[in-house]
């Protein structure tokens, strides 16, 4: 089964708006083109809703249907329970949360282990727990931006509590094994923390068969509203100590937002279901199962990104005034490719857009992974990301652009 291109991008209004017309989209990793379906959700939503929910009065009563069916209906595709599931504003804002739970929870002498892989939205929260005479080990990578699982193995003793890392890296697109090293976190007793922003994008997770105790991704950049997605385990939810309002500490999904959510918002996320949805239904006999219903448009958003992204890798390896990060082959590895040129990748950024080419420049919030590469971040690297709906012309275009402005 093949992903059907056409089919696909009749649902993204973007990619039919006359104003970015003649401009191709590759900076999808820093947030994509919204569905459909979430347009619809978000447009209804202010039109007849936009009041407070869960009031007995006909507006106020739909308003929170349409919020529990949207934390009902994700929480199956990613094959957790409802109450695991927690919206906040972004994924940067629910990390800092978690961040403050824990450092109530543990006490000095206790450890963490964060990357310098990550995003510094799972690196920086928890590295300020040193504040609090909480031990920060970190877990390094290696030359080419790789994360060893041997060289976490050499990390973990009996005071490692949490190990904080990310299922795929933004800058080097590298795939982690999550579930190998979940299976070793927990066997040497501590807690896992995935910061999946970077996999979400490339197919919604099944968390439930990640074995991640926690695992976050920000909806933006999966075709849905600004959200970010946090889904907790039960026992450590319960565990944790809560960060709402105190009233509604025994309501799960409650302990981790200080703040009211966004209602429109949080609604809206059912529109990335209806989305997936629609998809499975267009390629796939039907399947009641919505984690199955998940695996399977995974599949295809794999397949067809990969189709794409080879040619792109092999082009780019294939010059010698450009430094290509992380993974050299398509393999192991998702559509989010990073290079280092003689430029600051800012600066070759703004030579694609002449070219028609909307991508990004410098150091996408990984300055520690920058530094461990040996690359000054303030000179920074152009990053070229797309997801399944990108088209194999505009991957061409991409290249012959890139070819005119290294």
């Amino acid at each position: 089964m093949q992903l059907d291109i056409e089919f696909i991008r009749q649902q993204f209004p973007a990619l039919k708006e006359p104003s970015l017309q003649g401009q191709v989209f590759f900076e999808n990793a820093g947030g994509s083109y919204t569905c459909a379906p979430v347009i619809e959700r978000l447009t209804r939503y202010y039109h007849q809703r936009k009041v407070q929910p869960y009031y007995p009065f006909e507006a106020s009563r739909l308003a929170g249907e349409e919020m529990d069916e949207a934390r009902r209906r994700l929480s199956k595709v990613l094959n957790i329970k409802a109450d695991e599931l927690s919206f906040g504003p972004s994924t940067t804002q629910n990390t800092y949360v978690l961040a403050q739970a824990f450092g109530q929870m543990l006490k000095a002498g206790d450890a963490i282990i964060v990357t310098n892989q990550d995003h510094e939205a799972n690196t920086g929260p928890w590295r300020r727990l040193a504040d609090r005479g909480i031990e920060v080990r970190e877990w390094q990578v290696d030359g080419v931006g790789h994360l060893d699982p041997v060289d976490l193995a050499a990390l973990l003793d009996e005071k490692v509590k949490l190990v904080c890392f990310p299922h795929v890296s933004n800058l080097v697109g590298e795939i982690n094994p999550v579930g190998n090293i979940c299976d070793m976190i927990r066997a040497a007793g501590a807690y896992s923390c995935v910061d999946g922003v970077s996999a979400a994008p490339h197919g919604l997770p099944d968390i439930g068969g990640l074995g991640a105790d926690i695992y976050l991704f920000s909806a933006y950049k999966t075709f849905g509203p600004h959200q970010g997605v946090m889904a907790i385990k039960r026992a450590l939810a319960d565990a944790l100590p809560n960060q709402g309002h105190y009233f509604n500490e025994n309501v799960r999904y409650k302990r981790f937002t200080p703040a009211g959510p966004d209602h429109a918002q949080v609604a809206a996320c059912a529109g990335m279901v209806d989305y997936l949805d629609a998809v499975h239904g267009h390629h796939f006999a039907p399947e009641p199962d919505a984690a199955a219903r998940g695996r399977a448009v995974q599949g295809l958003n794999v397949a067809h990104e990969g189709v794409l992204l080879a040619p792109l890798i092999d082009y780019l390896r294939g010059r010698n005034d450009v430094r290509l990060l992380g993974p050299q082959s398509a393999e192991g590895r998702v559509a989010t490719v990073s290079v280092v040129g003689n430029r600051p990748g800012y600066e070759l950024a703004q030579a694609l857009v002449s070219e028609g080419i909307m991508a990004g420049g410098g150091a996408f919030y990984a300055v520690r992974l920058l530094e461990a590469l040996g690359v000054d971040p303030t000179h920074g690297a152009l990053r070229l990301s797309f997801v399944h709906y990108t088209s194999k012309a505009e991957v061409e275009q991409l290249i012959a652009s890139l070819d005119r402005i290294l």
